[in-house]
């Protein structure tokens, strides 16, 4: 649910200020624009619901305003009344002399600075921004200009009410537009060079955010909460980012948030693991509910930005574990016609073409639809590797009334091709060379398939009152066939087997919330209580043929023989569970907040041999997940915060006294600051945390049984860190993502692996930098360059801890150009060639390693 907003944005037209502001050139038609009515213009109410803006003084709703900023801009500065309700708001427009005056009914301004909000010259040409209560029931914002009344427009947004201040023009006469053309220029002294009338400007759409800095999210709550009243650490990674470094999967866009690394990939795909504070979480969330598995592929063509969650999130999402998740937030229709034709190639034979429409469907505009598409080719950096991806994507969003939304989407990923192989490390430390396929290729192919579908369903009963209802399916069909290396053999050879294999995900998921908002007095609240379903079936089909010879590092042979593997096994695991939780965001005073939650799941399943048809019944079982959070902000741009939360993960099977094994638990203590810097340009979040993660099964320490393979739940990790992040802009063009996190996670107690081991593939340090500055004025305005710095640390190679992975720094770089709907540009990563490993799956034959210099280049036109 995105934050309603109005974003007003101006421009140097004298037209405006003679006009009433009413006749615009957006430039941009993919986004909508309307003017604020001056006091002349108002109207009794209309009953089209189409105008953005119209005068309501019986609105009965107060609306509260919790904040106030002011931005610089290009071309003056953006005056940021900060509440969630910013579509209730009717802003109405009055002149007086150099003043431009706005009264917004129905609204109060009650945050910590009082009733009354002044700011001095904030930008050449304006003299004062003055906001204050007028009356009980009314905000009044004064712009005074220096020598002219400064000029306004209005355009959506979602920070809250955004007024964007442009001063006076001091240049003797405008260059007309056709429309302006029927009207006498105002003739006006010239001081300085005025920009163009009808230059392109760059509007805001709603729940679309522009820049590095975000301000909310909805991951953390299922409400769209500002990040600084969010009592835990969830970085945002915006869509602005994901373009200016041209990721090409989930695992690159994730790169620049501190404690994320890879936790590899699914034989060269786009289906992940991640590494989230020490614990690894198999895939990934959709939309705030759950998507694909670690064998499921997530496509980035289709995501308008990623929220990471740090710790545990049980609360809201179910089994997942401790160290947090990762949501990715998808590309939704858009109101105005838009269209996006873009193509890149690159080196190693990788070429993508892609397009991106949207726009309404009728006349009304209550059925939108949007349509991503792409296909990509490459070869790998790797002897004989080559692989295909396709993404077909269709949504529709349907506007049944006033108050109620449908969104439809489906979505389409195919996977192909000959894929990377792991690589290995010999017994002095030195890695087999970048190129060495370790693997015989002729018996080498994957064809992954993951389809998505589903809706959405929202409907506000009041202004107060929602309910929402999720529902959706992701199938993936996996079939593949490869050999595998095992392991060295005298620094000479590779162990192999290989496998055939073909198996399916069949995932359903159901959910409906409910929100609402108000008061016991003085304190308030906004609930959610919510009931989600989950059904997945797994089946699995394999045969394994292990009498492969083994692989010569130093003179290789790949052509052998095709295998006879023989009849295959087979196997079904249904999995379900059922959860409820309840919400709390309570709101004691404008600067104390309070989090409250918790969560009951019940877990069952079954696993069936569909070879003998027999059938194992899991033991049922459950699990209850709390979550409380304090934030207090002692000023308007510092929050300080606390929580304390749990997570779960069910087990199957039963312990040698026959008992059922409970879920492994997730429990983090986490403490941090919040802070804006730079007049709100600029944000970061610096936490602390402990995760223990215990009910971890080990061997019995008890030789017979062990021998017979029994399990028990005495095992204990325990993951400690202190994280930063940064994001924002500096200065006009100047912006930057950075993050810092230092990591010890360790084996706490164990029956086989010794206490104090490092977790595998978690590094100590890690960093990274993203910067780019683009060229904000004359000839050179639209281009760009950006720079990238990615540091991991050492990290262990395996449980046993007896190999250690080496450290690395890799140099990313861009160059771009942006204007009037043509992008170009060029992406390079790893541009110094470092020869680097990734992350391991817990061997030494089972290292993932890092792509050499690669570079990319990429046109596309949107219109």
């Amino acid at each position: 649910m995105f934050t309603a907003s109005v974003f007003i944005l101006t421009t140097q037209s004298v037209l405006a200020e003679t006009d009433g502001g009413n006749s615009v050139d957006i430039g941009d038609k993919s986004k909508s624009v309307s003017s604020i009515p001056q006091l002349s213009e108002v109207k009794p109410p209309q009953t089209n619901a189409a105008l953005l803006l119209t005068q309501n003084p019986d609105a009965e709703e107060i609306v509260e305003v919790t904040g106030v900023r002011i931005n610089q801009t290009e071309k003056g500065v953006e005056v940021i009344l900060e509440t969630a309700k910013g579509d209730a708001l009717k802003p109405v427009q009055k002149n007086e002399g150099n003043k431009l005056i706005i009264d917004i009914p129905n609204s109060q301004l009650r945050y910590e600075g009082g009733d009354t909000f002044r700011q001095e010259k904030p930008f050449a040409g304006i003299a004062e921004v003055l906001v204050v209560n007028q009356d009980n029931n009314t905000i009044q914002v004064t712009v005074t200009g220096e020598t002219g009344l400064p000029i306004v427009e209005l355009f959506d947004g979602d920070e809250g009410l955004i007024f964007g201040v442009t001063p006076a023009t001091t240049t003797a006469q405008q260059p007309q537009t056709p429309q302006a053309q029927e009207k006498p220029a105002i003739e006006i002294p010239q001081e300085e060079p005025a920009a163009q009338q009808d230059e392109p400007i760059e509007l805001v759409v709603t729940g679309q955010q522009n820049g590095y800095r975000v301000q909310d999210a909805t991951t953390a709550t299922k409400t769209d909460t500002p990040l600084r009243d969010i009592p835990q650490s969830i970085q945002v990674v915006p869509r602005e980012v994901l373009e200016d470094r041209n990721v090409r999967s989930l695992a690159e866009a994730v790169e620049t948030v501190s404690g994320v690394v890879d936790g590899a990939d699914y034989n060269g795909s786009p289906a992940q693991d991640f590494i989230i504070r020490g614990f690894e979480q198999g895939g990934s969330f959709r939309n705030g509910y759950r998507d694909v598995n670690s064998y499921g592929l997530t496509g980035v063509g289709t995501i308008e930005r990623v929220e990471v969650l740090k710790g545990p999130a049980s609360v809201l999402f179910g089994a997942v574990e401790p160290g947090g998740i990762i949501n990715v937030v998808t590309k939704q229709p858009l109101s105005e016609p838009y269209y996006q034709l873009g193509f890149e190639v690159g080196n190693r034979a990788f070429y993508q073409p892609s397009i991106d429409f949207s726009g309404p469907l009728n006349a009304d505009k209550t059925l939108l639809y949007r349509f991503n598409a792409s296909y990509q080719s490459s070869d790998g950096f790797q002897d004989f590797v080559n692989t295909n991806l396709t993404t077909i994507a269709p949504t529709i969003a349907w506007k049944l009334g006033d108050r109620t939304d449908l969104t439809l989407y489906y979505e389409y990923i195919n996977f192909k091709g000959t894929f990377e192989q792991y690589t290995s490390i010999l017994s002095d430390n030195t890695f087999l060379p970048r190129s060495f396929y370790q693997a015989y290729p002729n018996n080498a192919y994957v064809d992954n398939t993951t389809q998505k579908l589903g809706y959405t369903l929202s409907h506000k009963f009041s202004d107060n009152w929602q309910i929402r209802n999720n529902f959706s399916v992701v199938t993936s069909k996996n079939a593949e066939e490869y050999t595998l290396a095992t392991g060295v053999v005298n620094d000479q050879s590779l162990r192999q087997f290989a496998q055939d294999r073909e198996f399916t995900q069949d995932n359903y998921f159901g959910q409906i919330d409910l929100l609402g908002k108000f008061n016991t007095g003085s304190i308030s609240h906004q609930i959610l209580i919510g009931f989600d379903f989950n059904h997945n079936i797994d089946t699995f089909a394999r045969v394994v043929q292990r009498n492969v010879p083994n692989l010569d590092i130093f003179n290789p042979n790949y052509n052998i023989p095709s295998f006879d593997y023989g009849p295959r096994s087979s196997s079904t695991e249904r999995f379900q569970t059922y959860g409820i939780y309840l919400q709390d965001q309570i709101t004691f005073l404008d600067n104390l907040k309070l989090l409250i939650g918790g969560r009951f799941d019940w877990i069952s399943g079954e696993n069936t041999d569909n070879v003998t048809g027999d059938t194992t019944q899991n033991p049922d079982s459950s699990a209850f997940s709390p979550r409380i959070g304090l934030v207090y902000q002692p000023s308007k741009s510092v929050s300080l915060y606390t929580s304390y939360s749990q997570s779960f993960v069910p087990e199957t099977g039963v312990n040698p006294d026959g008992e059922i094994f409970e879920p492994t638990r997730g429990t983090q203590y986490e403490a941090g600051i919040k802070a804006d810097f730079l007049e709100g340009r600029l944000s970061a979040t610096l936490a602390a945390y402990q995760i223990t993660k215990s009910n971890i099964l080990t061997p019995d320490p008890d030789p017979e049984r062990a021998a017979l393979d029994y399990l028990i739940q005495v095992g204990e990790q325990r993951s400690r860190g202190i994280e930063l992040d940064v994001a924002g802009e500096i200065l006009p063009g100047w912006k930057a993502i950075a993050s810092y996190a230092y990591t010890n996670a360790e084996v706490t107690e164990d029956n086989d692996i010794p206490v104090g081991n490092r977790l595998v593939s978690v590094p100590k340090n890690q960093a990274s930098l993203w910067t780019t500055y683009e060229f904000q004025n004359s000839d050179l305005k639209g281009l760009g360059f950006g720079l990238g710095l990615f540091y991991v640390g050492t990290r262990s190679g395996d449980s046993a801890n007896s190999f250690e992975i080496p450290d690395y720094l890799r140099t990313d770089a861009a160059i771009y150009y942006r204007r009037d709907g043509f992008k170009a540009g060029i992406n390079i990563r790893n541009l110094f060639d470092t020869d680097y490993i990734r992350t391991s799956d817990d061997g030494r034959t089972f290292l993932r390693r890092g792509a050499p210099f690669t570079i990319i280049g990429s046109i596309s036109w949107e219109f």
